[in-house]
């Protein structure tokens, strides 16, 4: 038999995660990640993956009313890839699309540039400073004719 050629399987599915009975059972003060522990287990189970990624408005809804008080159970929209990563969301959070190997390059080429503007301005700065001290040097002192600032004040 030949071997089939699999496309990207991309399975996406919508949960109503129950987070209550989790964490009623532990103190007060570690009510929200014991939530965060069982939105965790809750995706592991159903979607069959140890690899979970919970997104970032997902998270700041669990802990937005503190760590005492977390929300009762949250609607999700679970992603998973063909590599088997799971990215949960929250559902109608926005969509952030992410840019993998350009954004990489990109923030490495403007590393590179601001590090050349930094040298120049402080090889710019060197240089303002060796003329400084070059006129300096260029102006004699008068041996025995000490100018005092009574002396430049009193000049007929």
């Amino acid at each position: 038999m030949a071997k089939k050629k699999t496309a990207e399987k991309k399975i996406e599915r919508t949960y109503n995660v129950p987070l209550r009975r989790k964490w009623l059972n532990v103190p007060k003060y570690k009510r929200a990640k014991k939530a965060v522990f069982a939105l965790n287990q809750f995706m592991e189970k159903h979607m069959k993956s140890d690899n979970i990624k919970i997104g970032k408005y997902l998270n700041e809804h669990i802990w937005k009313h503190g760590i005492k008080n977390p929300p009762h159970h949250v609607k999700v929209v679970a992603k998973k890839d063909s590599e088997g990563v799971v990215d949960v969301e929250l559902e109608g959070a926005p969509v952030e699309e992410k840019e993998e190997s350009k954004k990489g390059k990109k923030s490495k080429e403007k590393k590179k540039e601001e590090k050349k503007d930094k040298k120049e301005e402080k090889s710019k700065k060197k240089e303002s400073k060796k003329g400084k001290t070059e006129k300096k040097k260029e102006e004699p002192i008068e041996k025995g004719k000490k100018e005092s600032k009574k002396d430049t004040d009193k000049k007929p």
